[in-house]
């Protein structure tokens, strides 16, 4: 694989989102839409089509696994350059409880089917932040013959992929991307919980954030010794095989009693067990060494997680990664382990041109997850670009550009330049 050499674009101005340099009435006047779609499984997508005053034969796709991009901060630059853009939600969008990602490739397929028969020449798909897992991993399929594509979920329940129409994309832009759900989660994962049931239960030896294994509050920061990060890591693996195994363990004890009752137990019980849907509960998922240890893998980073400035705090609260899951969505989805929907698995059946943007001050995305995707990327056309920006493409300082703003101008112009091939 040949790739250009990474660069970081100059410009400053304003520090602004693209919503600001941009009405926000441009979208209500070139929405098309909302677009229902049905799946090749029988289910709901939707998504709204936004397109530009003149024809275009270009349109970008956002979507995210678990959210409504229909208001993503790309969209309106996107417009003003004269390209077409499709938002779309999943048919589990706002709700990562049942997120398969084997049938939510499913949900991006009906969209470029709709796009292509709409007569759009080039399709670009942008995923940002976990919208790179799920597009690389449909990019990585729709590029394999029909008998070669995944044919079970992690759990094992059969997903109708070599069946489904998957047309293929032209362009893939990878924006902010972390390694997946799953491999987000098993670097985030606290490994000191002792008590899957008990969210205070911790081993001190392991608690990332014990002063006596190198914790520090900000501004002086942690500074773990290699050899406590080192088994931090080992026990990461550990917790997420063990919950891996839970997962299991309550899909073949359902299938059981499902089959059980089949064949004629007549046990309600049966009937209910077979029924019934268990649900993990994975406590303090923001536990990575590396937002607190800016020596880590160092960036233009600040203090903090993409959760909370304080992971300390912020650990124990409710909002994390993989917190509430059945057990078919935690394999396929947040299984570090387990899911299919790893980044660095599905770029090596990517072929086609890619463009990475990396924000130099990402506390999500770190150097080293982009430079193992880009190490895996099978594309001979790759193009690496590093913006001054945080996660959601915000400035760093005062003064700076908008990541945002920046990442339109690279997007249009890298896309512009092989379309017009």
């Amino acid at each position: 694989m040949s790739a250009a050499p990474a660069r970081v674009p100059s410009g400053r101005g304003r520090a602004a989102l693209a919503t600001d340099w941009y009405p926000a009435s441009l979208l209500e006047k070139t929405a098309v839409g909302p677009r229902t779609l049905i799946t090749h499984d029988g289910e709901v997508s939707r998504g709204v089509l936004y397109e530009p005053g003149t024809a275009s034969r270009t349109v970008f796709c956002l979507m995210h696994p678990r959210q409504d991009l229909q208001r993503h901060p790309l969209i309106p630059g996107l417009l003003a350059a004269g390209h077409a853009v499709w938002a779309q939600t999943g048919r589990e969008g706002g709700n990562d409880l049942r997120l398969v990602h084997e049938t939510a490739l499913l949900d991006v397929a009906a969209g470029t089917e709709f796009l292509r028969e709409r007569g759009f020449e080039h399709i670009v798909l942008i995923g940002h932040s976990g919208g790179a897992g799920l597009y690389s991993f449909y990019t990585e399929q729709s590029l394999a013959a029909p008998f070669d594509r995944v044919a079970r979920t992690p759990g094992g329940t059969p997903v109708r992929l070599a069946e489904a129409e998957m047309p293929a994309p032209d362009g893939l832009v990878l924006v902010a991307p972390h390694p997946g759900q799953g491999r987000l989660l098993l670097s985030m994962i606290d490994p000191s919980v002792t008590d899957e049931n008990d969210p205070f239960s911790v081993e001190l030896d392991l608690d990332p954030y014990h002063p006596a294994n190198g914790f520090g509050e900000a501004p002086e920061g942690s500074h773990y010794p290699a050899e406590f990060v080192e088994r931090y890591r080992r026990a990461q693996h550990e917790r997420v095989a063990r919950i891996d195994e839970r997962a299991r363990d309550l899909i073949d004890g359902q299938l059981a009693a499902r089959k059980r009752f089949k064949s004629g137990s007549g046990d309600p019980a049966d009937r209910r067990r077979g029924v019934l849907t268990p649900i993990i509960t994975t406590y303090r998922t923001d536990a990575d060494p590396r937002c607190t240890d800016l020596r880590l893998d160092p960036s233009d980073r600040p203090y903090g997680s993409v959760i909370g400035a304080r992971p300390s705090v912020s650990n124990y609260g409710v909002t994390g990664f993989g917190r509430l899951t059945t057990p078919e969505s935690w394999l396929s989805t947040w299984s570090g382990l387990s899911s299919n929907a790893a980044l660095v698995r599905s770029l090596g059946g990517v072929a086609i041109p890619t463009l990475t943007i990396e924000f130099t001050g990402d506390c999500s995305v770190f150097p080293g997850d982009v430079q193992d995707a880009l190490a895996a990327l099978k594309a001979e056309d790759s193009t690496h670009l590093r913006i001054r920006a945080d996660h959601f493409g915000r400035p760093l300082a005062g003064g700076d550009e908008s990541g945002i703003a920046v990442t339109v101008r690279e997007v249009v112009a890298w896309t512009e330049e092989r379309m017009s091939r």
